[in-house]
């Protein structure tokens, strides 16, 4: 989704944030791959540390999860994407244990894209690496977040 405008400030807070029926936060994210679909690309998590997906809350000024979900793209991998694919919802995996007021409940669509372009300068490439990877290699960084291995595994890369 080409956005005409791309600011250089991550957006913060949870104050415009879109929450579901049951309360959970609505989130929506990308599984970026190649263009040969052999690799993905993922970023490192500013609060466990690790890797996850570029991923975030649904805001009340977005008509879309999708454009939602390329913002974060764009925030969080500095990656200008195309959705091929609505990878669908996927609903909250992780155990309670690893619930928190900076991490509650989620409600998480996906969508599978396309990287365009990356660009070395975005919103959070100060405090987030990003680094390609196989399936062998994701499946083993993304272990811990079970939902973000159901976004991998349901989009079309190579395994």
């Amino acid at each position: 989704m080409a956005q005409s405008s791309r600011s250089m400030e991550a957006r913060t807070g949870r104050n415009n944030q879109r929450y579901g029926s049951q309360g959970e936060r609505l989130v929506a994210g990308v599984v970026p791959l190649s263009n040969d679909k052999t690799k993905v690309l993922v970023i490192q998590s500013t609060r466990r540390g690790g890797w996850v997906l570029p991923k975030g809350g649904w805001e009340t000024d977005e008509k879309t999860a999708q454009e939602a979900a390329c913002r974060e793209a764009w925030e969080e991998a500095g990656v200008h994407c195309t959705v091929q694919r609505d990878l669908g919802t996927i609903p909250e995996m992780r155990p309670a244990s690893q619930l928190s007021s900076q991490a509650p409940k989620a409600l998480y669509q996906f969508y599978e894209v396309r990287v365009d372009k990356e660009e070395a300068k975005y919103p959070e490439a100060s405090k987030r690496a990003r680094q390609w990877m196989s399936y062998t290699q994701a499946k083993q960084a993304l272990a811990t977040r079970p939902e973000l291995m159901e976004a991998l595994n349901r989009s079309s890369i190579t395994r």
